[in-house]
């Protein structure tokens, strides 16, 4: 069961709760196959209802126009709320996503809670919504004729995926927030609760009735946040064939549309490389809740002289590798989401055996635990940048690892791909690897490991299908804002 201090209460919507609902949500735990709790899903009603309340309290509330700092002080509030029970948010991940306790303790809940409070402490009140409009050069007469005010978007959708639901729950609200929209959130119907807590925080910090809202639902309730009229911004984070879907449909509407999609990032690994150090790449990529984050580098293109070495060096991380209980801090790979989800990790393995690849480690369901919806972590090598498995987001533990033997072969190698999210470059040379990672067509790239995590105070998003626009930090705040110009003449009226 889900932990006894936490209920879930249906939906929240203008401030309070509704516990009646269209169906039930069945929340199970991907570990044990048990279900955990049920949640009750959104009726049409109340879809609309939570709309409602968000166009209300953005056009006759005071949410918009409160002064940045003070909307940073209730946000901080809430990050007190989300703090005190942060324990509690730890095994409810740990239980809904089956993602191990050494990742679900800094990753899921850590890093994501640290993020929130950043938008209350420190973005929220140095948010410059007014500067001076320059002079134009040929006419000095109008330097202070005009400002350029930067105003909140309006009612914000905002959608979410089930992998990391709590940071990306507090990625899309934090921002929108933080600008002065108003939201209505969907989580991911596989991982409702964290959205639940959420909402329970903003209520414990008193944010003023409407401005964040949270239904339960699936497909019909996102369609109708994506389409409806009395909403501005769209921001949605999944697959790039749903986040198609999403496109086409709030196209309609000409709203503004943020995308975080899916990646098939790739990893360049030089001929001088510290190959130990670049091999935790490829583990990662693997076994960091299970593969299952659209960033995580799951190609591989290292110079052909290391090849082999690298690959001796990965197979024996993979040994070492432990599947199981997620609560058990030995734990290194948990479950996948879903059976379906393990369903489809194992149609890419076998399709790439019949593209011709050799899975080199892994390839099938581990004989323990005989519950959950495990899978080995499997890598590919004689594999070609073409076959299906090095072109497609399969989402689960699997990984390519490929050669190359010149470094513009290897640049190409890495773009060559539909997405364009993450990268990496490993080199010994940090100018040539630098040099590399300048040419990469992605939304950011770690030099030989970079930060890890990445700092929530730069951009995150991607290029070509990975998506359009940018999240986290002063970015992600700004794609919730519209700037206006405000010109007066010089001669009275």
């Amino acid at each position: 069961m889900t932990s006894p201090h936490f209920v879930p209460r249906g939906q929240f919507i203008e401030g309070r709760w509704e516990d009646a609902g269209a169906g039930e949500v069945k929340i199970l735990n991907p570990a044990t196959e048990e279900v955990l709790t049920v949640v009750p899903e959104a009726t049409v009603g109340q879809t609309e209802a939570a709309l409602g309340a968000a166009r209300r309290a953005f056009d006759d509330g005071p949410w918009p126009t409160m002064p940045p700092a003070e909307r940073g002080r209730l946000l901080t509030r809430m990050a007190d709320a989300l703090d005190r029970r942060r324990a509690e948010i730890i095994e409810l991940i740990i239980a809904e996503t089956g993602c191990p306790r050494r990742i679900a303790t800094p990753l899921q809940v850590g890093y994501p809670l640290d993020v929130f409070r950043d938008f209350g402490e420190r973005i929220a009140p140095r948010l410059e919504l007014e500067r001076p409009m320059l002079p134009h050069t040929r006419d000095r007469r109008s330097l202070g004729q005009g400002v350029v005010q930067r105003q909140p978007s309006g009612v914000a959708a905002l959608l979410s995926a089930f992998n990391f639901p709590l940071g990306l729950n507090i990625y899309k609200a934090g921002p929108a927030l933080t600008a002065g929209c108003t939201a209505v959130l969907k989580p991911s119907p596989y991982t409702p609760l964290s959205a639940l807590i959420l909402a329970e925080a903003a209520e414990e910090a008193d944010l003023p009735p409407g401005v964040l809202n949270v239904v339960v639902g699936d497909v019909p309730v996102g369609e109708r946040l994506t389409v409806s009229p009395l909403v501005d911004v769209v921001s949605f984070t999944g697959s790039d064939a749903v986040g198609r879907k999403v496109y086409q449909q709030a196209a309609g509407g000409l709203k503004r549309v943020i995308l975080e999609l899916g990646g098939k990032s790739a990893t360049i690994i030089a001929e001088d490389a510290d190959l130990p150090r670049a091999a935790s790449s490829i583990l990662t990529a693997m076994t960091l809740h299970a593969g299952q984050g659209c960033d995580l580098l799951t190609r591989t293109f290292v110079h052909r002289s290391r090849f082999d070495e690298l690959l001796g060096i990965v197979r024996g991380a993979l040994a070492d590798v432990v599947i199981g209980d997620p609560r058990d801090q030995a734990t290194t790979l948990g479950p996948l989401m879903s059976a379906g989800q393990r369903d489809r990790v194992e149609s890419y393995v076998e399709l790439g055996r019949s593209e011709g690849a050799t899975v080199a480690a892994g390839g099938r369901r581990p004989t323990s635990p005989d519950r959950g919806f495990f899978y080995e972590p499997t890598l590919f090598t004689d594999a070609t940048n073409n076959m299906r498995i090095a072109r497609e987001e399969i989402f689960g533990p699997v990984a390519v690892m490929m050669a190359f033997e010149t470094e513009d072969e290897a640049v190409a190698l890495a773009n060559d791909s539909e997405y364009g999210l993450g990268g990496a470059v490993w080199a010994h040379d940090p100018a040539r690897a630098y040099r590399i990672a300048s040419r990469l067509r992605t939304g950011y790239v770690l030099v030989n490991g970079g930060g890890s995590p990445l700092s929530p105070f730069g951009p995150f998003g991607g290029l070509k299908a990975s998506g359009i626009g940018r999240e986290w930090g002063e970015s992600g705040v700004a794609e919730f804002l519209e700037d206006k110009s405000i010109v007066w003449s010089v001669v009275g009226g």
